[in-house]
């Protein structure tokens, strides 16, 4: 028994090193990606399917294929974009390079929007105080007999005054003056 323990050591190694052989590198394509496209394509791929993610029914009532219309973006197809990738995948500096690119031009994206997303907000609150305010002044207003009569005398004089408006432009006939129908 203990003589068959150096043969199943040795065993296991050549099965070891047989399992580790060298595994041949993926070819330059004919008609790589550039890096900077690769960037700008997987850029616009993550973002596309980060909105897949977050509202998939929304995205497939457009009709569109996300993948499909990035691809013609930038004049592109599928195995072009497969075999650049592979290759790039086989060259790990370069495709760590592409990837920091995407993930900073990300980071700036989501920034940028934060930033006008907090402007949006600012903007529907002050909408939101005026229309309160509004509501408020009006509610003063209209405590005041005096001034409430005032507003509604405002008011009707406006109903009246689009009414007549509206009589005018409505009619087919031009106006004719008093003086005009006695002639």
């Amino acid at each position: 028994m203990i003589a068959r323990k150096p043969y199943i050591l040795l065993l296991a190694l050549s099965i070891f090193l047989i399992a580790c052989q060298d595994l041949d590198k993926t070819e330059k394509p004919d008609n790589l990606i550039p890096e900077e496209k690769m960037v700008d394509v997987l850029t616009e791929l993550s973002l596309v399917h980060a909105a897949k993610n977050y509202n998939k029914f929304k995205l497939e009532q457009t009709g569109i294929q996300p993948d499909k219309f990035v691809f013609e973006k930038y004049g592109i197809d599928s195995l072009q974009f497969e075999q650049s990738s592979n290759y790039y995948s086989d060259q790990y500096v370069i495709y760590e390079r592409i990837y920091d690119s995407v993930r900073g031009r990300i980071k700036i994206l989501k920034s940028k929007y934060d930033a006008l997303r907090e402007v949006e907000i600012k903007r529907e609150d002050s909408l939101k105080r005026l229309q309160k305010d509004s509501l408020q002044m009006m509610d003063s207003i209209m405590s005041i007999p005096r001034l409430r009569d005032s507003v509604q005398r405002s008011r009707l004089k406006l109903k009246v005054d689009n009414k007549r408006k509206e009589d005018k432009r409505d009619s087919l006939i031009a106006p004719v003056s008093m003086e005009e129908d006695r002639n």
